[in-house]
């Protein structure tokens, strides 16, 4: 045998043994070669020229071209992510060392913009003094009124600046505010509050009548304030506004604090249950909205167009956090209104705009106006645009850069696009993955467990593999861990151990991603909304997608429901069809078309609307719940026959043929 051919058989050797040790199969690499180059200098004698190139081409002639490829393709979209990290590390432990806090941080930034404008709301315009003396008078009054440090103050308001004042102004005597959701009523309102344990309920007069519903469930200690009322009042509550008037708007003592501490708590969207409280950090929140405007070259210059609730991460952290840490002025409209988008961005000047859920297709769904290609609207970030029509808005309106992302407010899972790749949530280094741990692991099929291999260890997913998306938990490091939520047990079940080596523990996002070769991620869909049909796995998120463009971008929700005897769950799809003339016939040659058999929904509900989160998210755990009994379903109902291969109305006579299994779908 040759030595050149023992030298090669050794180079795939390396390479082979690499990927058995798949967690740290690049160093491992690196370290095989390293010995082999140092065997070919000091054991042979040769010259570090000849060495180089000659482990060089072994390396790429046994595979190692592929990761060669990857480093051309991904290294400048990685070293700019790489020094953007850097910076945000440097500052947050900066932060965290000298006792930092965001009302601080609003401190530097008034400095630096007195007299510029914060907030524009409306016809009203907001100066980052005016910001300051509103805050201040809100730590004043409630410190002088017996809250301090840890005490929780609910907050319920409408749409509107008077939010991100009010919970500033309490974070400045370490209270931390509870923003609740505007759209809960009843159980999910009482919930919300009780939830939070809440010391007092600051709620605007608009909301009267669902604080009055709640209050038998409250407790008697929660003290009730009321903005922004006239008349007569039908709960006891001091009616704040006069009292914040009179109150000092010198600034509090600065108080000493954990940048790593609770600042406020968001609650879940609930689309699948009750709203949990989840706690946004000091830390939390610097990272999320200084991050996204550090990676996306946001500056102090920009315009920021906001129409999203405030009590959410996206319009609460991401968009209010500009202002406060980067001096970019935000715009905060009451309520998103697809017709006033571009209107609006014309008339304020705006140069950056969020977007959250289904808001793009809403878009794209208004009648074609002057104003949408006469906006300056370089960039819009934020979550939930759908590959399906990510060029079509684009082409439309003009907006040269997509800034989609994916986070969850109490997770260490935040990763951006910043390369405007369509589809993509963001990206993760595949040249120096243990920068930023996080990763894709395979979860079984059937039962939903993590699959881990013969250690113990959870099995990482392959590119083009779908996987739950972790992240690694580092004590220690503010970015890493995790902050959780209020309730502890709510807490652990998003925690799994032994990850990505044996000791170490893990935050679960609970959704279903899938990487490509560079690094790029995709969204698949919620662990929970996958259902199996069929012996495969079909993705909610794909289905509504291709029923929306045909369905004239109108609402649609994919679930999966149970039909006796059968093995996993038949796909049905709830269709928002106003006139209730639904074409059926083109929806199925279209699903035909778009989708394999097993995917394609079996049941159609045709409804005049759908329940949506305030985050503009599509409610299905009721329409789940509720099934296709035509009985039970007032809606008209529609089942693919079998036989036709054609949508037919779904009667009495054939549900109960379906569950005695005399119509096999």
């Amino acid at each position: 045998m040759s030595s050149g051919s023992t030298i090669f058989k050794l180079g795939r050797a390396i390479n082979y043994f690499a990927r058995g040790i798949h967690s740290n199969m690049v160093y491992v690499k690196m370290l095989g070669f390293l010995a082999l180059g140092i065997f070919f200098s000091y054991g042979l004698g040769w010259s570090c020229l000849l060495t180089t190139l000659t482990v060089v081409t072994i390396y790429l002639a046994t595979g190692g071209w592929r990761f060669a490829k990857v480093i051309f393709k991904t290294f400048p979209r990685d070293l700019r992510a790489f020094l953007a990290l850097i910076n945000l590390k440097l500052k947050v432990r900066n932060y965290n060392q000298n006792k930092y806090s965001i009302p601080q941080l609003f401190s530097e930034t008034l400095k630096k913009h007195p007299n510029k404008t914060c907030f524009i709301f409306e016809e009203q315009r907001l100066s980052f003094q005016d910001v300051e003396l509103k805050s201040n008078a809100v730590a004043n009054y409630f410190h002088d009124n017996g809250f301090d440090k840890g005490d929780v103050v609910a907050l319920l308001f409408e749409n509107s600046p008077d939010l991100p004042i009010f919970w500033l102004g309490l974070s400045k005597i370490g209270a931390i505010a509870a923003l609740i959701n505007y759209n809960l009523k009843d159980k999910s309102l009482e919930h919300s509050i009780n939830a939070s344990h809440s010391k007092a309920l600051v709620f605007s007069g608009a909301f009267t009548q669902e604080v009055k519903d709640v209050l038998p469930g409250l407790s008697s200690s929660v003290q009730l304030y009321v903005m922004a009322h006239s008349g007569s009042l039908d709960v006891k509550a001091v009616h704040i506004d006069p009292l914040l008037e009179k109150t000092p708007t010198y600034a509090p003592p600065i108080l000493k604090t954990d940048f790593r501490g609770p600042l406020f708590y968001i609650y879940t969207s609930g689309t699948t249950g009750l709203p949990k409280a989840a706690i946004v950090s000091h830390t939390r929140f610097f990272f999320m909205s200084y991050g996204v405007s550090l990676f996306m070259r946001m500056t102090s210059e920009d315009i920021n167009y906001n129409p999203l609730p405030l009590y959410h991460s996206a319009g609460g952290v991401v968009g209010v956090g500009m202002a406060f840490l980067r001096g970019i002025t935000v715009v905060v409209k009451k309520k998103f209104s697809a017709s006033r988008f571009w209107d609006d961005c014309v008339q304020y000047n705006c140069t950056v705009a969020q977007y959250i859920g289904e808001i793009c297709r809403y878009l794209l769904a208004q009648p074609i106006k002057d104003s949408e290609t006469k906006h300056h609207v370089r960039l819009m970030f934020g979550n939930g645009l759908k590959p399906q029509i990510w060029e079509e808005f684009q082409k439309r309106f003009g907006v040269k850069l997509m800034g989609e992302f994916y986070g969850a407010t109490e997770g260490n899972c935040n990763v951006m696009n910043t390369e405007n790749k369509i589809g993509a949530v963001g990206f993760t280094s595949m040249i120096l993955p243990s920068f930023y741990p996080l990763t894709l692991i395979k979860v079984d099929k059937h039962t939903g467990d993590l699959i881990r291999d013969r250690n113990g260890v959870c099995v990482k997913a392959k590119p083009g593999e779908p996987g739950e998306l972790v992240g690694k938990i580092i004590k220690g490091d503010p970015l890493r861990e995790f902050d959780g939520y209020v309730n502890k047990e709510a807490s652990e079940k998003k925690l799994a151990k032994d990850v990505f080596h044996k000791g170490d523990m893990a935050f679960l996002t609970g959704d279903v991603l899938e990487m490509d070769e560079y690094g790029f991620m995709y969204f698949r869909d919620r662990t929970g909304d996958t259902f199996r049909w069929r012996g495969e796995n079909v993705s909610t998120s794909e289905v509504e997608a291709v029923i929306s463009n045909v369905n004239k971008l109108q609402d649609a929700v994919v679930y999966g429901v149970e039909i006796p005897g059968t093995e996993g769950r038949a796909g049905m799809a709830a269709i928002v069809d106003q006139q209730d003339n639904p074409d059926l016939s083109k929806l199925n040659q279209a699903l035909q078309r778009s989708l394999p058999p097993y995917a394609r929904p079996v049941f159609i509900r045709i409804v005049k609307e759908v329940d949506m989160t305030g985050t503009f998210k599509l409610k299905k755990t009721d329409l789940r719940n509720e099934g296709y009994d035509p009985s039970m379903v007032k809606d008209r109902l529609f089942y693919l026959n079998p036989k036709s291969g054609q949508y037919e109305p779904l009667t009495p006579t054939e549900y109960s043929a379906i569950c005695s299994g005399k119509i096999r779908m």
